[in-house]
């Protein structure tokens, strides 16, 4: 008579994870064979990522300073600019 404290599914689930590392595997071994034969090919495709991020970086940057000059602009032309045709009305009630 043998016990199981797991069910069915859990037993499938395992099965499924470790034939995902068996591939996850598999394919590190084929890159890291492809990386070997072919060094310039994979260092010219590190480089165009490196490339493709530095431009988003300055793009953002360059975003961020536009977006900042802006609010700076806004604030020094005149600081009650923002309140052109606004009135606060504050009524005290004292029974």
């Amino acid at each position: 008579m043998s016990f199981r404290y797991y069910t069915n599914m859990i037993s499938q689930a395992s099965r499924r994870v470790a034939a995902v590392i068996f591939i996850v595997g598999l394919m590190l071994i084929g890159f890291g064979v492809i990386i070997l034969a072919l060094p310039e090919i994979f260092a010219f495709l590190a480089a165009a990522v490196f490339f493709i991020a530095g431009i988003g970086c300055g793009t953002v940057a360059i975003k961020i300073f536009l977006a900042q000059r802006q609010l700076d602009k806004l604030s020094s032309d005149d600081s009650k600019a923002y309140r052109h045709n606004v009135r606060v009305r504050s009524e005290e009630y004292y029974d």
